[in-house]
């Protein structure tokens, strides 16, 4: 299929395909013994293989969706064989999340009309969102992008002590104040810096705290409306952090966060570690968000953009 054209260069799809690795091998797995001993894909393999996408967390409303795209495709041809299933699974999940009009980028991109473009970060306390802020500074900062960090993560002295090990790391300056200090101070703060900086891209981390939805909500919009004191519009962009390896988790974190402030994009981490890589097809369709970014591993580089047809290439990959 002309979908999958390769977009990513040699290193990145390999580092790709060896995160994805726990997740591919445990579909497969799975997939191979829904199939065994049939020779055509009839009501019984669907059923098999709706238990095998929820049980590898892709969800139950985008399952029910890839299941009736094949059930269509079985009508058109009869003699569907169960060898073919692969190829037409990736077929129909690529045409999927074709519907959403995202996951299509190669690189890391800010628009050059927006500046500084405004971030601010959202998820719970250890989904690797202080981690992820580290790697996309470093990712915009090698676009040759001018960043500034803000840590208004401020109930949790770890948290700014964490963004200024990845300040340093990456080289990037960081505006703080001392723990219990007003998030939304913070955020003044690092977006007049950015300003006054002609910085290009401002990144602000806030509290990852879901024990009160009304609080969160309030210090959210309270954070939204001091920064736009200072830059109009402002943030360019919330992007929610989730961790890919926690599964139905994470579609649980991504219903609280959408309902306590508007989220624009997501960033699934901790990819590699888990069997749960069918979660990202889920979100992305169930959300109708965006997935941004997606990790991949620990290193600095293995923060990728998230493209779709490279994802599931990588996914399906015998």
């Amino acid at each position: 299929m002309s979908l999958f054209k390769k977009m990513f260069s040699r290193e990145k799809k390999e580092t790709l395909d060896k995160g994805l690795e726990k997740s591919k091998n445990d579909f497969f797995s799975k997939l191979g013994k829904a199939v065994a001993g049939k020779s055509k894909v009839d009501d019984e393999v669907l059923d098999d293989l709706e238990d095998v996408l929820v049980s590898s967390d892709v969800g139950v409303g985008t399952t029910v969706k890839i299941i009736k795209r094949i059930e269509e495709r079985v009508a058109r041809d009869r003699f569907l064989g169960t060898e073919e299933l692969n190829r037409i699974l990736r077929e129909e999940i690529a045409a999927l999340l074709s519907e959403t009009n995202s996951g299509e980028a190669t690189n890391f991109h800010v628009p050059a009309n927006t500046k500084p473009y405004v971030i601010m970060v959202v998820g719970v306390n250890g989904v690797g969102k202080t981690t992820t802020i580290g790697k996309l500074a470093y990712q915009f900062q090698k676009e040759g992008k001018k960043v500034v960090l803000g840590a208004a993560d401020t109930f949790r002295a770890a948290a700014i002590d964490q963004l200024q090990v990845w300040a340093d790391r990456v080289g990037v300056p960081i505006v703080k104040q001392s723990m219990g200090s007003d998030p939304a101070s913070v955020a003044f703060d690092s977006v007049q810096s950015a300003v006054k900086q002609q910085a290009d891209v401002v990144i602000i981390d806030t509290a990852g705290r879901l024990h009160n939805k009304v609080n969160l909500m309030n210090e959210l919009t309270k954070v939204k409306r001091v920064m736009q004191k200072v830059v109009d519009n402002a943030p360019h962009e919330v992007l929610l952090v989730l961790d890919g390896s926690t599964g139905q988790n994470a579609f649980e974190q991504a219903k609280q966060f959408t309902a306590a402030t508007e989220v624009t994009s997501l960033a699934v981490t901790k990819l590699d570690g888990t069997a749960k890589g069918g979660v990202v097809i889920g979100i992305s369709d169930q959300f109708q968000i965006p997935v941004k970014y997606i990790g991949v591993g620990e290193g600095i580089e293995d923060l990728q953009v998230f493209n779709k047809f490279e994802f599931v290439d990588s996914f399906f990959k015998k």
